[in-house]
């Protein structure tokens, strides 16, 4: 069941922005959600105009999630997810797929998006054996994050920590990797951590089109090589086939053969 302390309060009014573009609103026009503004329709044309394989690479990127939970849950036993830069809510959300496939699971949610928040309610909506929680909190306070973490997780126990497309948000490397190294370091050997963002020196026309978005007014995301991304799993085991276009990393049987797209992720483990 939802704690009631995790819930936000139906009195909280959170201010949101409808007259610049926002990146979570955006996303979730392009997985074809409803929570978004004509700002933000007009600069996700305006991108798809410029690239329209950003669309491709929103759509695999969730679908690269929904196997990472899949196989954190089936294969590795995780039972805890710590998902943070959560996003608007839409399909396959991390507590759907998790608690399928084990309705015990418990997930904490962190975000600090005003209509994230409003919306929070929805990513509340746990089994009854398992537990959901949001926490409104900005990727860069680690400490924040796993304080509020711990009234709904055992930190003691295995976590999966979910970093999807929130990294690139970061724009200091450095920050970055103390965001990842401060969540991780306090989670026990056993735990495991997902990350994919946008890559840069695959494909030069999501470049512009990113930079050009970069250049609107909007908030920033900032695309990383390959193996910077990859630089974020040093000291932790990767799994296997390591950190590739979202595409290749595990795809289900019979499906059709994965292109490569400017979308890496990976997968590994705390020993």
């Amino acid at each position: 069941m939802t704690d009631p302390a995790t819930t936000p309060e139906p009195t909280a009014h959170p201010t949101i922005d409808t007259t610049v573009p926002h990146s979570a609103r955006i996303w979730n026009y392009w997985l074809g959600g409803k929570d978004n503004y004509p700002v933000d329709e007009q600069a996700g044309d305006a991108y798809t105009a410029v690239f329209p394989g950003i669309v491709t690479i929103a759509r695999s990127s969730r679908a690269f999630l929904r196997r990472n939970i899949a196989y954190l849950v089936s294969e590795a036993g995780i039972r805890q997810f710590l998902d943070v830069g959560t996003g608007l809510p839409t399909a396959d959300n991390t507590h759907e797929v998790a608690q399928r496939l084990a309705p015990e699971a418990r997930i904490v949610y962190v975000d600090n998006d005003p209509l994230v928040l409003t919306h929070a309610r929805a990513l509340l909506h746990s089994s009854d054996e398992g537990a959901t929680a949001y926490i409104d909190a900005d990727v860069t306070d680690p400490d924040r994050i796993l304080a509020a973490a711990a009234e709904t997780l055992d930190l003691s126990r295995p976590t999966a920590l979910i970093l999807s497309n929130i990294l690139g948000h970061v724009a200091d490397y450095d920050q970055a990797r103390f965001v990842v190294d401060r969540l991780m370091g306090a989670l026990p050997p056993g735990s495991y951590l997902s990350i994919n963002d946008g890559s840069r020196g695959i494909d030069p026309v999501f470049e512009q089109a990113q930079d050009s978005y970069n250049n609107s007014g909007a908030v920033p995301y900032n695309l990383r090589t390959v193996d910077v991304i990859t630089s974020f799993f040093d000291g932790l085991e990767l799994i296997e086939p390591g950190v590739v276009p979202v595409t290749q990393w595990r795809p289900e049987p019979g499906s059709p053969g994965p292109e490569i797209i400017a979308e890496h992720g990976g997968l590994a483990r705390k020993p």
